[in-house]
């Protein structure tokens, strides 16, 4: 059975990332878990909080039950996308009691946001958080910077953002975080933005987006564990390449995904099955032609 913290670490070791996929609509998690099995990798499927309030996921629950109908054993992984402590709308997110749903769920690994608060509370919401994750046996992702894209309202340009290094992960914030506030992963912030969450924007396209590669690189040395980069859709595909090689050992993919299928039942309205076909073939192409992952789990196993 793969364990969660092994794969990424396995990943690390062989240049590897292991993309994680989000599923805002429960009719995903079908296909996305029968490519990565068809491509032979291994990947997670991943839920966030964001995803059933202000989408279709419905609950953490209800993802982790499609999950267990199409799972693929050395394949398939569940994870706990973002957890915030304050949340998109900056109100306060009881993130304890979703933590623990999630592990009663099967979740195998879990987030805990706390980038919108400063350095000491994001600590020390990070290590109540890990207490109880590691508790129930599993991995935990913290998050230091602020990769931007899910408040509401307009978000500076992106060429602005990326130079000035708009929240940007700072290098000696990361040595004391993955210190002190036991997380096992870190998202860190270094060019990459979220996809808009806002009904009114989330199907426009998103910029394509760089990455400083030697920031990140300074950041893996500085912090000691693996870098999970956060919306991996639209970036520049020798960018995600070379950050793979600098410490990123996770990366989510949301956008693109989401679209696809979104896209698909604008095509052929109610056409479930037509829009499912869509994001298998997507979730195939970018194992095999983006990460180059295609048979990783006979390298992971």
């Amino acid at each position: 059975m793969l364990k969660t913290k092994e794969v990424v670490l396995k990943a690390r070791e062989l240049g590897k990332c292991i993309p994680a996929f989000n599923c805002p609509h429960v009719p995903m998690v079908k296909p996305i878990c029968e490519a990565i099995r068809d491509e032979n990798s291994v990947a997670m499927i991943q839920v966030a909080r964001v995803e059933w309030e202000k989408m279709s996921s419905q609950s953490l629950e209800r993802i982790a039950e499609e999950y267990g109908k199409y799972k693929s054993e050395g394949h398939t992984l569940l994870h706990l996308d973002h957890i915030p402590a304050v949340d998109e709308d900056f109100k306060k997110v009881d993130y304890m009691d979703l933590i623990g749903r999630a592990l009663k769920a099967g979740f195998q690994s879990v987030m805990i946001d706390g980038s919108r608060l400063p350095l000491d509370e994001n600590i020390a919401v990070t290590s109540e958080a890990a207490a109880a994750a590691h508790e129930g046996g599993v991995p935990i992702e913290a998050e230091l910077g602020a990769v931007m894209g899910h408040e509401a309202g307009e978000m500076p340009p992106y060429d602005e953002i990326f130079a000035k290094k708009m929240g940007f992960t700072k290098l000696d914030e990361a040595a004391r975080f993955a210190k002190e506030a036991g997380c096992d992963w870190l998202s860190v912030a270094c060019g990459n933005i979220h996809g808009r969450v806002a009904e009114a924007v989330r199907n426009q396209k998103k910029p394509e987006a760089r990455l400083d590669v030697e920031h990140i690189a300074d950041l893996y040395k500085a912090a000691g564990i693996p870098l999970v980069l956060h919306g991996g859709s639209g970036v520049k595909h020798e960018c995600v390449l070379e950050a793979i090689k600098a410490g990123i050992s996770k990366i989510n993919v949301g956008t693109e995904i989401r679209q696809t299928y979104e896209f698909a039942l604008e095509e052929k309205p109610g056409d479930i099955e037509y829009a499912q076909k869509k994001v298998y073939e997507r979730t195939r192409d970018y194992i095999r032609n983006y990460l180059y992952n295609t048979d990783l789990a006979d390298q992971i196993k």
